[in-house]
């Protein structure tokens, strides 16, 4: 297992504001009130342009439009200049781990989107069997697939560079979803709680040592994902 920063304590206190948000919400406590508040302010203060500028900034967290094409693109590069298949192993794992975490709590948690103005209090958990707001996907996507893209670029961007992409994308969406109200903002911050974790988690696979079929190795393609570092095998972007 790969060492992450801070320990496995910040992971738990990530999943115990995740569940916080997420019983305050179900119990119906004044934090709903500030859903509502901040629902409000931002469809009255939506210009035309500010709307569209913001619906083309949200598709940094479409996932199965945007971030998984980009992320098995990015794969396949990267695993045909090191003459690997390791390149796609975080993609499969991004894959998985959203599969089996997002559309589950979307669909125990029946809540609705913030637009929703049909459906009295749509606000509420538990209130809505079609409404699947939360938490946040786009959110939890991007946090987990530019996650991923990282670990396939980490030999070829700069620290800087890096940071940007995993925490600058997510940022806009969360801004995005939010103004536009795809989501309530509780939505958006209990997505940063597990999204962050479920990051984590794919940080820590020690993917260079995931044992892989023989016929792999026999034909050369089972070589270190992180031999993206050595110079004779790819050139670092300026």
């Amino acid at each position: 297992m790969r060492n992450v920063r801070p320990a496995l304590w910040f992971d738990l206190v990530l999943l115990a504001l995740f569940a916080a948000i997420t019983v305050a919400l179900a119990l119906r406590t004044p934090l709903l009130s500030v859903d509502l508040a901040v629902r409000d302010f931002v469809d009255a203060h939506r210009p035309s342009w500010a709307y569209w500028s913001a619906r083309v900034f949200n598709y940094l967290g479409q996932g199965g439009q945007v971030l998984t094409p980009l992320a098995v693109l990015t794969a396949l590069v990267v695993g045909w200049r090191t003459h690997s298949v390791r390149p796609a192993l975080p993609v499969i794992g991004g894959f998985v781990i959203t599969y089996l975490t997002i559309g589950p709590l979307k669909l125990w948690t029946d809540r609705t989107a913030a637009s929703d103005h049909k459906v009295e209090h749509p606000e509420y958990l538990f209130h809505v069997p079609t409404g699947m707001s939360y938490p946040s996907g786009h959110v939890v996507n991007a946090i987990v697939w530019y996650g991923v893209l990282a670990i396939l670029l980490g030999a070829l961007l700069r620290p800087g560079q890096l940071r940007a992409i995993r925490y600058g994308a997510p940022a806009v969406v969360l801004f995005t979803t939010t103004y536009l109200s795809f989501h309530w903002v509780t939505d958006g911050l209990a997505a940063i709680c597990l999204g962050i974790v479920l990051d984590r988690i794919l940080q820590r696979v020690p993917w260079d040592r995931i044992p892989l079929p023989s016929w792999f190795a026999a034909r050369g393609w089972a070589g270190p994902l992180h031999d993206l570092q050595a110079p004779a095998r790819m050139t670092r972007v300026p």
